[in-house]
């Protein structure tokens, strides 16, 4: 809310003042070009394969986990003092095990956000430069990407630039 303030309050005095009608401003709805983007939708695809292969290896441990965990309780009241001591250590193992791996793949710094960006960086680097390039050539001074937090309370269509900027990294794409 305070960045929203922010940018009103820069907007605003951009208004009071005579160079604001100089500015020429643009913007992009950033979530269209991405959802129109053939390439993003494969590496959205190649991403929703390798996370549904590790919840799949999570499930196996997790079920594998819970068939030790059944039969420790089954068989816990006639279990020597030493059985159940090492039952009791292999279950902690296994569920620090599972843990590991839930953290190590999607965890903060995990394999999955590593792999999103390793995927979506190429494709977002070609999207920024085409803005650029559109922002050079046709001398804009600002372009807005609409779909973040920026709120605009009136646009005229004139000033999006999407189609433009997707067709343009289409074509680089290719």
């Amino acid at each position: 809310m305070k960045r929203i303030l922010i940018i009103s309050v820069a907007i605003f005095s951009f208004l009071s003042s005579s160079v604001f009608a100089q500015l020429k401003i643009g913007y992009i709805d950033s979530d269209t070009i991405l959802e129109n983007l053939p390439d993003v939708k494969d590496a959205r695809q190649k991403l929703d394969d390798l996370i549904r292969e590790w919840q799949n290896e999570l499930r196996q441990m997790e079920a594998e986990y819970k068939l030790k965990k059944d039969d420790f309780d089954k068989r816990n009241l006639i279990m020597t003092d030493q059985t159940r001591t090492e039952a009791k250590k292999e279950l902690d193992e296994l569920e620090k095990k599972i843990s590991d791996f839930r953290e190590k793949k999607f965890g903060t710094n995990g394999e999955m956000f590593q792999k999103q960006d390793e995927l979506m960086k190429p494709i977002q680097n070609k999207i920024f430069n085409v803005i650029k390039e559109i922002a050079e050539e046709e001398d804009y001074d600002y372009i807005f990407d609409r779909s973040g937090d920026i709120i605009f309370l009136y646009a005229k269509e004139k000033y999006d630039l999407t189609a433009q900027v997707l067709e343009r990294v289409k074509l680089e794409l290719e």
